[in-house]
């Protein structure tokens, strides 16, 4: 019997042609916006994790707050860290290592073409605690060796010709010009997603502070703490250290001290205030379509009312004249609905495609089969219940009066 409904259901839109896709237009629309926005966000999520470049859970950064220029992190602040902050930390009970990092902007020339790019310093010392907290590995050559000075370990975007602006790909054994002196190019690393290590020339802290003299100042210090359960009691004792050094009070820290889950909190609650604004303006959308279909299935039973009155007169019961207007009008929002998902699951795959052209990033399209099932039941029911009304107008009318209309 239900099944005789849903046919009746179809065939009725199928005649209502433009009518019923403006009415599907609202419904459409709000779930396309949904579908579409948890599919780019799961890509941004993802895309903006692989951007911090520390990928172990034991590992934590510090850099100086403060009054910051436009530039690499922790540059240009008004009381940068020093070697010294890198070498107390270490001392910690709770830390493992800590290494001092600075980032610079060079001039790299190739191919006799120049671009600028950013370095960043690795210490001779602890090279490998370095390779292992940013889950670096090479893809060509090798990585920095102790003694390796004057070469140059390069990201997988800076060595590829067709992203590097200098028209040739850089391969292991080549000679790049940093700062008009020349490196040699050792390795090459794995793509890891990331623009910022994508792009970056690695090469040892004594190479780029003779090239940059920024003396015992550092950017940026990266802490393993020994095990992950300590990560609080260590940003504790760090903080505690660091001030005391650099003469501030509690409240009045003029560094910052970050977790990847906790700056990847910070970007997931930003996005989730974007999507919950979306959804909101989406919600707004979705009850329009419902008034269209409140406003399409009414006309329906006005124009239909002869149609209706030769139902009941032949035997029709008020049930179901009920179900077949019922049935109608869940169609409509179920037909919405479909449209929606498509679309918008096309619109979050084309999304994701383009996070990976701008980022050099490897991304999954994220499709929630859960999330697509729970949105046509909705759409169906959101569209069913817009048309109860109508429906229940259509069983309560009198046969006599219907056909005389």
């Amino acid at each position: 019997m239900k099944l005789d409904y849903l046919i009746l259901a179809l065939k009725n839109l199928r005649h209502r042609g433009i009518r019923s896709w403006l009415t599907l237009l609202g419904i459409f629309i709000g779930v396309t916006a949904v579908v579409s926005l948890m599919s780019l966000g799961a890509g941004l999520q993802a895309a903006v994790g692989a951007q911090f470049g520390v990928s172990s859970t034991q590992a934590l950064t510090i850099q100086a707050g403060g009054l910051n220029s436009f530039g690499a992190p922790g540059s240009g602040v008004v009381n940068p860290l020093t070697r010294g902050d890198a070498i107390e930390i270490e001392k910690l009970s709770t830390v493992e290592f800590a290494t001092p990092r600075n980032i610079e902007t060079i001039k790299i020339e190739f191919n006799d073409k120049v671009v600028f790019g950013n370095a960043l310093s690795i210490n001779d010392r602890k090279e490998q605690e370095m390779y292992e907290t940013m889950d670096l590995e090479a893809t060509q050559g090798r990585m920095l060796q102790s003694g390796d000075f004057g070469k140059v370990i390069i990201g997988s975007s800076l060595a590829d010709g067709g992203k590097n602006g200098f028209d040739e790909d850089i391969v292991p054994g080549k000679t790049i010009l940093v700062q008009d002196k020349k490196f040699k190019v050792i390795g090459v690393l794995k793509k890891m997603g990331s623009f910022t290590i994508d792009g970056i020339v690695f090469m040892y802290d004594d190479d780029l502070n003779g090239l940059m003299n920024y003396g015992d100042d550092v950017d940026i210090i990266v802490v393993k703490v020994k095990d992950k359960d300590l990560m609080d009691k260590a940003v504790e004792e760090i903080s505690k250290l660091l001030r005391e050094r650099r003469g501030v009070k509690v409240g009045e820290e003029d560094f910052e001290i970050s977790t990847p889950e906790s700056m990847l909190e910070t970007v997931n609650s930003i996005l989730g205030g974007v999507q919950a604004f979306i959804i909101i303006i989406a919600s707004i959308s979705i009850l329009v379509g419902a008034i269209g279909i409140v406003n399409t299935m009414t006309t329906s039973v006005l124009e239909r009312r002869k149609e209706i009155g030769i139902m009941k007169a032949i035997g029709a019961k008020n049930s179901q004249v009920f179900m077949q207007f019922f049935f109608v009008s869940g169609m409509l929002g179920l037909m919405g609905g479909l449209v929606g998902v498509v679309l918008g699951t096309l619109i979050g795959v084309i999304g994701v495609m383009g996070i990976n052209s701008f980022l050099g990033a490897e991304l999954s399209p994220a499709i929630d089969f859960v999330l697509i099932g729970g949105t046509l039941i909705g759409s169906f029911v959101i569209g069913a219940v817009a048309g109860i009304v109508p429906a229940m107008n259509a069983a309560k009318q009198n046969p006599v009066e219907a056909l005389r209309g």
